[in-house]
This record gives C-alpha cells, sequence and structure tokens, in this order.
C-alpha cells in the first residue's frame, strides 16, 4: 500500500497529536490512516502501511475498538477482520465526546459527590467542599448543556456552531427583551 506525502503529513500528526489525547503515536497513527482510507482496511494492510509490527498493529486495534472510533467489517470468502472509522464526522466527533466523558468527567463527578457528602473534618475542609461544590456545579452544567448540544441533528448543530460569536449577540438582545417585560 502506497501513501502519498501528503497523508503521511496527516498521519504523522495524528500520531504526535495521540500521544497528547492520551493515546500512543502508533493508536493515532492507525486511526487517521483508517480515516483517510477509502475502504476498510485489514490488519496486514496497515502494518504494511505504517511499517509497525503486527502485533502493535492488533493492541492498537483494540484500543481504538474500545473507544468505539473503529468497527470490524467482514467479507464474504475471506477469514481475516477489515477495519473502518464510522464515516460521519459529526459521529466521530459525538463518539469521541462520549468516550471521554465516561472516562474523564464522570469519575470526577463521582468522586466530587462523594466527597461532598462526607462531612467536613474542620475549618479547611468546609473551604476545600465550598470549592468542590463550585467545580462539580459547573461540571454538572458544562454536561447538561453539552447534552442537549449532542441531542441536535447534525445540521442544526453545524449551524450553531457557525454563528459563532453572533450567538452572544442574540443572547444580549433577548436579555434586553426579558428587562423590558
Amino acid at each position: 500500500m502506497t501513501i502519498s506525502p501528503q497523508t503521511e503529513r496527516f498521519i504523522l500528526h495524528f500520531g504526535e497529536m495521540g500521544s497528547r489525547w492520551g493515546v500512543n503515536r502508533t493508536v493515532g497513527q492507525i486511526y487517521a490512516l483508517l480515516f483517510l482510507a477509502p475502504q476498510p482496511l485489514c490488519a496486514d494492510d496497515i502494518a504494511e502501511a505504517l511499517t509497525v509490527s503486527r502485533s502493535n498493529i492488533s493492541m492498537s486495534l483494540k484500543e481504538l475498538q474500545s473507544w468505539r472510533l473503529v468497527k470490524t467489517v467482514r467479507r464474504m470468502g475471506d477469514r481475516r477482520d477489515y477495519f473502518e472509522t464510522p464515516p460521519d464526522v459529526w459521529e466521530i466527533f459525538r463518539v469521541l465526546a462520549e468516550e471521554k466523558r465516561k472516562r474523564e468527567i464522570d469519575p470526577t463527578m463521582t468522586l466530587l459527590r462523594d466527597t461532598l457528602m462526607e462531612p467536613p473534618a474542620g475549618e479547611s475542609d468546609v473551604y476545600a467542599q465550598q470549592r468542590m461544590r463550585e467545580m462539580l456545579e459547573l461540571i454538572e452544567l458544562s454536561t447538561g448543556w453539552f447534552d442537549e448540544v449532542q441531542r441536535l441533528p447534525p445540521e442544526t448543530l453545524r449551524h450553531l456552531m457557525k454563528l459563532g460569536s453572533r450567538v452572544q449577540k442574540v443572547l444580549k438582545f433577548a436579555g434586553k427583551l426579558r428587562v423590558r417585560e
């Protein structure tokens, strides 16, 4: 499998970004390769394209599957598994956000809630709990808002995002109308 210089740059960049996102370089590179591939690829094709060991490819594909960012595809008469990313970038974003929330946000909210159920042991705990309560409130507000946004159809979400700072102008105008009432 031949990779063009343009595709190679994208794959290498995703590998570097993967380490910043909490996955190893190979996982990022495999995802980028599958994302750009016009058809599903088998592990051997991926190993050949990226010149990475087959065992590393297998472990990395399992990780991508655990994130629900890659799915297995079968071909008639072929015993190998083929892999592809979801075709819709909005679906990829939604799945990635859900997985990040499940792995990072939800455990933090659970810890905060559990900690806030305990009575403060002293004055410093009273202050610490107040700060934790503020953090929990912010996270709950943010995740509630994000849940609402996630329910929007992709086209509505696209339009909302294109509005950008104009949303702020609409909110200011709505605020002025409320003041008049």
